[in-house]
């Protein structure tokens, strides 16, 4: 039993270090903070101006103007009797009194006064009657994110108290209510972006530009750029970056946030990732560029009519060696050929791909060694159990042979005390007297007549 519990105790510390070590790199590695929405590679000549086009005209990136216009709530109704028809309920914005649409439902029907702060926009009505069933639909609306929200309820009305109730259909939740009283039909949602209470809207606007030089990964990028939506701008790495990179100012009201490279150089080379963040409406998106950087192309002397024929193979087995002078002279020694640019999709860096896999392989390993562990140590178990029973078996049958061995073991020991007490001498007279013949009974009487009769 000792050995099963070392063992026991083994695959716990094991297990224990594996989530204490491996569990947060592999989710790490698997949980992505942004949507990757482009990726390209691009090559560029050393000394070429580099432009990494990063735009988004949505509207979110731009200041809001209409302001308090841009969240609003709005109760519709969808009857069924007498004619199919959806019809206009309330609405409220969130720097606004609430619109009864319907003179009958004023004092009758509302939405709470704090809704836009609590994130409460349930509708309350009154005295219920049966002209309020139906379905209705509770719509948040924000335009300035571009985020829209609908949730049903079915109303039912009941003459009878025993029949109310709520339950859910399978699409959406339904309420008997009785007739006259009152009932709250739920839409609740208090997530920040329906709420005010939220930091300033330049500091929720963000754009930054980060560099991974080859071979780096992307935890350790290097940040270049910082954008707000209130005009800050912040710079980083060396000092020779900082004169050459640069994004519009008006990069906000436009929508584009493209990085401007002058000079670009062999050593600039690498992945250059344009992250847009829109903290307020939950938006992040990722763009990806490839930077390679080719050698300069020289530059090439004017094209000339060669006045004599060029022969197309030497008369000579040895040609003298060309001077520098006769080089330049010949359009055909310094030619490059062009590169070609070719753009390819690259959802992800190779390398964050490979570590991604290595940590989830790893993990999903060494949840098979635990395994194969927890089964070597039940067998392991239930084999010294079974060894166990059997020698238990073995003992048991060994007491009953040992039992059934005793009576036929003194029958020797006895005879051997009888030929023992057969020596003894008065042992021998006692068989004697039993050998000798029983005593004949003798009348006296008849045995004095025959005397006298003599």
């Amino acid at each position: 039993m000792s050995g099963s519990v070392r063992v026991g105790s083994e695959m716990v510390l094991i297990l224990y270090i594996a989530a204490t070590f491996l569990t947060p790199y592999v989710w790490a590695q698997v949980s992505v903070q942004s949507v990757v929405v482009e990726a390209k590679n691009i090559t560029l000549q050393a000394g070429s101006k580099a432009f990494l086009p990063c735009r988004n005209q949505h509207v979110v990136w731009r200041q809001d103007h209409l302001r308090d216009r841009q969240r609003v709530v709005h109760w519709d109704r969808h009857r069924n009797r007498p004619d199919y028809m959806t019809e206009r309920v309330l609405d409220m914005y969130s720097g606004g009194t609430e619109r009864v649409y319907n003179a009958y439902n004023k004092g009758r029907i509302t939405v709470s006064k704090d809704a836009f702060s609590d994130g409460n926009f349930s509708l309350i009505i009154h005295n219920v009657d049966m002209n309020d069933k139906g379905i209705y639909t509770c719509n948040l609306h924000h335009h300035y994110c571009k985020v829209h929200q609908s949730i049903q309820i079915q109303l039912n009305v009941t003459k009878s108290s025993s029949k109310e109730k709520r339950m859910w259909d399978g699409e959406k939740s339904v309420i008997v209510v009785l007739a006259g009283s009152s009932v709250v039909l739920p839409c609740v949602n208090r997530r920040p972006l329906w709420r005010d209470g939220l930091q300033e809207e330049g500091q929720q606007q963000v754009v930054h530009w980060d560099y991974q030089a080859p071979g780096v990964t992307r935890d350790r990028a290097d940040r270049l750029i910082d954008l707000y939506a209130s005009g800050e701008k912040r710079k980083f790495g060396p000092l020779f970056l900082l004169h050459k990179m640069n994004v519009l100012a008006e990069a906000f009201s436009m929508g584009d946030f493209s990085l401007t490279i002058t000079d670009i150089q062999p050593a600039d080379k690498g992945l250059y990732s344009c992250h847009l963040h829109h903290h307020y409406c939950g938006l992040h998106e990722r763009r990806i560029f490839r930077v390679i950087v080719d050698p300069p192309v020289p530059d090439l002397p004017p094209a000339t009519t060669p006045t004599e024929p060029q022969p197309t193979h030497p008369t000579h087995p040895q040609t003298p060696k060309q001077l520098p002078e006769d080089q330049d002279d010949d359009p055909g020694t310094n030619m490059v050929e062009a590169p070609h640019i070719l753009n390819v999709i690259l959802p992800e860096s190779r390398t964050h791909l490979l570590h991604q896999a290595g940590y989830i392989l790893a993990f999903f390993l060494l949840l098979l060694l635990i395994l194969i562990g927890i089964i070597m140590t039940t067998r392991q178990c239930k084999k010294k159990g079974l060894e166990s029973d059997i020698r238990r078996s073995v003992r048991s049958q060994r007491a009953e042979i040992e039992l059934e061995l005793q009576p036929t073991q003194l029958r020797p020991y006895v005879q051997e005390d009888l030929r023992l007490d057969y020596k003894n001498n008065i042992m021998k007279e006692r068989a004697e007297m039993n050998n000798y013949p029983a005593p004949r009974m003798i009348d006296l009487n008849r045995e004095m007549e025959k005397l006298s009769r003599k």
